[in-house]
This record gives structure tokens, sequence and C-alpha cells, in this order.
């Protein structure tokens, strides 16, 4: 039942968002009719794929023997040989989920998702909060975009940070928040509803990829950096810190980056169906020995039933761009690599899957990247952050000090699966495992974000290196850790974790007093002003990630100066033409002309940062709203100052 739900939840989600847009295309916005009709299709949708999707297998009787029973010198021999005995089974619902490192881990998982989601942005007093520090920035541009899809303006919206572009953003998920509010839902609680079913989808996706080992080195990811806690004795986001780059999956990337809340458990449900469907181990256990001398899991024609229907396999992989762009390159990789190491049958499903993925997926490729006018970023730069900032180090150090035990672990773990395939291939009916299927675009994957930057801030390449990560554990444990004794494994896992423990919860500890992010009552006025002016007119003002206005979900010549940076936008002289609108200086009604700005703001930020403008604008623009939060001016019409008196009767 849980994989008719998680296939059921994400094609909802895929499908209204879908719908959404298409539909906000035609009708140039998102409307209450729209969002209503676009909810309503995503019902259908996710309806006709839990009616779709398999259940669980039951788990099948054994054969019974007909031998007569053998023996045993040893107890030890008598467990060898029931192993090799034992017929391959599915293992079965009910004990799937017995073993009490799941349910840590599982309850792990849950106080993270409470304690980050439940206090993502909330109301201390009269200001507006935020649990974590780095989402200061990123939580101020999603509710930008929220508000600007949920603002109706058309489809697909004119980027409100930057003033000569669409927006250029993968931003699904926030259309998604958008359609909710839309249908009444508060910002707030749809943001917190959206990250607590998020993360609910995304352990349980992960679980089914890489088990209670993968919702582990997904919560605890990390390598020395958390050592510190034996000189100061508190739990502390070590991880957080400039110097690290392998920074803690949960704090740093879900709860900010929004787009993984849908692209990693479409992500990991999409790995899952593809290693149930080409590799019989997927499907069925079989004992070590086997494993061994076979090399891993053998590759065999595609499954009779699959755990999902073609069409949501097809609907998740097709628009993955939408949310995440990183996500759908790495899944694309595995794609390239499976279709390689499979038979021909696979790879006529494959074939099936890449040409109808092929223009859907070019679509939202064209949407979100302003009708393919957003240049390419990727640029042959190898070392990733290895050579940056902060975070230079010589190659051994950078990898030992943000990865730890894992550097000599995977390098074990390749290098003696690179000897069984050498060795394997000495045989004529070798076939490809598994482990290796899954292996090779591994690491191509994290060759890709190694020597290539895909993203204008180097540090971004961590959103494909992470899938790196995620694809190689259930190998690394099924193949290599789990065959150790207990006593090894517990030693090797708190090499592994116990570095990312302290971080995650030394991070939600930290946050336990908030963030400012506003003030609620300069937000609410200048939000009333703002409804009495056209939804898609753009305003001057100063740039920053909170202005008041972004937060209303209205334009702005320029937005925070990181968030264009980071979309690869070269603003700077845009930026210096703004300052000099603000100051006031000679030509500014031409400048505001050339930025297509009706509107000036002018608040507490415009009168901190530009204390030596002129402001012209009040002698000859017409005042439209003023308050104690500031005034918002029509630079296209005059102020009634100066209007000219109208004459009198008598002609003086």
């Amino acid at each position: 039942m849980g994989m008719k739900w998680l296939a059921a939840g994400l094609t909802f989600v895929n499908a209204s968002t879908v719908g959404a847009l298409g539909m906000g295309m035609m009708a140039r916005g998102l409307t209450k009719p729209v969002a209503i009709v676009s909810v309503l299709l995503g019902l259908m949708t996710a309806a006709a794929a839990w009616l779709t999707t398999p259940g669980d297998p039951a788990r099948p009787k054994p054969p019974e023997s007909s031998e007569p029973p053998t023996e045993f010198t040893s107890k030890r021999a008598r467990a060898r040989a029931l192993r090799n005995q034992r017929a391959p089974v599915v293992i079965p619902p009910a004990q799937r989920y017995r073993s009490i490192w799941f349910w840590l881990l599982a309850a792990c998982f849950a106080i993270f998702a409470f304690r980050s989601f439940c206090w993502l942005l909330y109301l201390d007093g009269n200001e507006l909060k935020v649990q974590s520090p780095n989402n200061l920035g990123d939580l101020s541009l999603h509710l930008t975009y929220i508000k600007t899809f949920a603002n109706g303006v058309p489809l697909w919206p004119d980027n409100p940070i930057y003033v000569f572009s669409k927006l250029r953003y993968p931003a699904g998920i926030d259309l998604f928040n958008g359609l909710l509010t839309c249908l009444g839902l508060d910002v707030t609680r749809g943001l917190v509803w959206t990250g607590l079913l998020a993360s609910a989808a995304t352990c349980y996706a992960l679980y089914r990829w890489a088990g209670s080992f993968g919702i582990a080195a997904f919560l605890f990811n990390g390598g020395v950096a958390s050592y510190l806690i034996f000189q100061t004795h508190q739990f502390l986001d070590y991880q957080g810190a400039n110097t690290v780059a392998w920074k803690s999956i949960p704090l740093a990337m879900f709860v900010t980056q929004r787009g993984l809340l849908y692209a990693l458990p479409a992500g990991f449900l999409l790995l899952y169906q593809w290693r149930m469907k080409f590799f019989q181990e997927a499907v069925v256990s079989k004992p070590p020995e086997e494993r061994e001398e076979a090399g891993g899991l053998e590759t065999v024609a595609p499954s009779q039933n699959p755990p999902l229907p073609f069409w949501v396999e097809l609907s998740l992989y097709a628009t993955m761009p939408l949310f995440h762009v990183h996500t759908f390159m790495a899944l694309s990789i595995v794609l390239v690599f499976l279709f390689l190491f499979t038979n021909n049958a696979a790879r006529l499903q494959l074939g099936f899957l890449v040409s109808g993925a092929f223009l859907p997926a070019t679509f939202c490729v064209w949407v979100i990247s302003d009708h393919f006018r957003a240049g390419s970023v990727m640029e042959w730069k190898p070392g990733w952050v290895q050579q940056q900032g902060d975070f230079a180090m010589n190659f051994l150090q950078f990898w030992l000090f943000n990865f730890g035990a894992w550097v000599p672990l995977v390098t074990f773990f390749i290098g003696i699966t690179a000897l069984s395939v050498w060795n394997g291939c000495q045989s004529a009916d070798y076939k490809i495992p598994a482990r290796v299927a899954f292996l090779i675009p591994a690491g191509a994957i994290f060759l890709l974000g190694y020597l290539v930057k895909t993203a204008p801030w180097e540090w971004d390449n961590i959103k494909i290196i992470v899938w790196a990560y995620f694809i190689i554990l259930p190998f690394l444990w099924s193949d290599l850790i789990a065959r150790w004794p207990w006593s090894m494994r517990a030693v090797v896992c708190l090499a592994l974790f116990a570095s990312g423990f302290v971080t995650l919860f030394g991070g939600l500890i930290a946050g336990k007093e908030g963030f400012g992010l506003a003030d609620r009552a300069e937000l609410d006025f200048v939000g009333a002003a703002l409804r009495k002016l056209p939804a898609d007119a753009r305003y001057a003002g100063f740039p920053t990630y909170n202005h008041p206005v972004l937060l209303q979900g209205r334009k702005m010549v320029l937005g925070y100066p990181g968030h264009l940076w980071t979309q690869g936008f070269n603003y700077s002289q845009d930026n210096d033409k703004l300052t000099a609108l603000m100051k006031g200086e000679p030509g500014w009604k031409e400048t505001a002309r050339f930025f297509h700005t009706r509107y000036l703001f002018w608040g507490r930020e415009e009168k901190t940062n530009y204390p030596q403008s002129k402001r012209p604008w009040e002698r000859e623009s017409k005042l439209i709203a003023a308050g104690t939060w500031g005034a918002i001016y029509d630079l296209e019409a005059p102020s009634d100052q100066a209007l000219p008196r109208p004459a009198s009767p008598s002609g003086h």
C-alpha cells in the first residue's frame, strides 16, 4: 500500500502543477477556476496512479524438499547449508519494517521534519521568523515566486528579481504552492504541509531504494568537521561552517532548495523502478554465496510487473526539469548506462521512455530557460570547490576533511567491484551485475560534478554530486558492509554517521530563537497598498532578499545580488543605473523608462541605503500610497503639486 500512496501523491503534485502551467498559459494567469480544475485533474490522475500501481507482492511458499535431512558437524555448517538451500523469496511488507533501526531512523527523520517545517516560517510577536539561518535568503526567494504565481500574472511569468528576463528557475514546486494559495490555503500552512508530506515521501522512497542505511546516509552525511564537539562539548552545525563544502543534506539542501521536496522522492522512486524492472535481485533475495558467484545482481528481461505503471514512470521523468534540472541530468545519465548494460528487451523499454519524455522535457526546459535565451553556465573547471575561497585545501585534506571515512570505504568498494568485473569478464556468459550498472553512472555523475561547473556558483554542483552519493548507497551496504560481522558494521556506521548526527541535531537546536525575516505589520500595509496597483507592474527599490515588495510577489528592477549571481545574470551595469535612479540623479525618469518601471518604492531600506538621494519624485511624481512603512510613487503621473491650476472663470 505504501508504494500506491507514494505513486499517487507524486502524481498528484505532478499533474496539478503541469495542468496549472498549461491552463495558466492559455488563460494568461493562474486564477481560482484554473486552480480548481488543476487540482481536480491532479486528483483524478492520482486516483488512476493508485489503482494501476501494484501493491507489495506477497511472500511465495518455499518449495518443499523431498531429500532426507542431512546431519551437520557444527551449528555453523548447518546455518551455511540452510542459507544455500533457501529459496528466493520476496520480503513481505509485514517483515520489511520490523527492524528497530528502521524505526529509530524514521523517528530521527520525523524529529528533523517537524522541527524544520513546522517552524519553517512563523510569527513571533510582530516579526516573521525562520528556523534556519540557511533559509533567510532562499525562503524569501521562494515566497516571492509563490506569491508571484498566486497573483495571477501571465504564465510563464516575468522574472520578479531581474527586469530583462522571464523567470529562469525550475519553480515547479513553487507553482504548486501558488496553486494552493489560489484555493485559499494560507501560504505558511501550505509551506508546512508540503514540507511534512514531502519528508514522509522522501523517507519512504529512500527506504525502498537504499534501506535503513540510506535513511541514515541522508540524515547524517558528513566527514570529520563535527569532531570539534570533543573540544567545544556542544551540539552545533559544524558542517555549516564556511570551510566545509559537504554540508548537511537535510539542513543545507532539503529545507532550503524546495525543488528537492519533489525531486528526491520522485528520483528515488524512479531509481527503485529501474532496479526492480531490469535486475532480478530487486525482486528476489538470493543467498550471499549465490550473489558472489554471479558477481552481484543478474540482468534479466524487463519485469512483467514493475513497481510503477509505465505512464507514471514517464510522467515523473519527463516533467522533472520543471522541478529540478540537476536531478533530471543525473537520472538521464543513469538511463544512458542502463541502455548500454541491459539486454534488447530492456533497451526497447528504455527507448520508449526516453522518446516519450523528449518533447515534454524539452518544453519544461524551454519554459524555465527564458525560451532557451538563458546561456549555458557549464564550464570545464576541475576540482569542484577544492580551490575556492574558504573551501580551499589540498586534494587529500579536502576529501578526507569533508567526507571522512567515506573516502577509503568507497575507494575500496570500487576496487573490489572492478576486480570482480575483471574476473567475471573472463566468462563468456558473464552478465553485468546491478551494482556495476548503477556504480558506473554514479561515477560518471560524480566526475561531471567534479570536473564541470554546472552553475554560476561552483558549490551548487553539490546538487548533482549528491546523486552519485545516493545511487551508490544500497550496493555499498548489501555488497560490502552487510557481509561483515556485526561489530565491524557498527564501527563503520559510527565512523560514517557520527559527524553528521552531531551536525543535524546541532543545527536543529541552533535555530530555537529563530531568525528575523520581515516585519509583519509593514508587510501587511505594503500588501494592502500594492493590491490596488496592477499585478504585473514593476517597482524600483533597494535590491535585498526580504524587500516587502518582493515578499508580496511583485516585480522589482533588481532583486538580491546573491540570487542574481547564482542565476547567471550580469547585473553590475544595471545595478549602477538603479543606484543613479534611486539617488535622483539627472535623467532619472529616462532610467526608469529604460527599466520599464512605473512605480518607485521608498521605505526603510531605501532611506538607509540611499541617504544622499535628492528624491525628486516627491515633487514631480504622484504619491499613490504612504504610511509609516514608506511611500509608493507613480513615475508616469505628475504630482498633484505639479499640475497646472485650472483657470478662474474671470480668466485671471
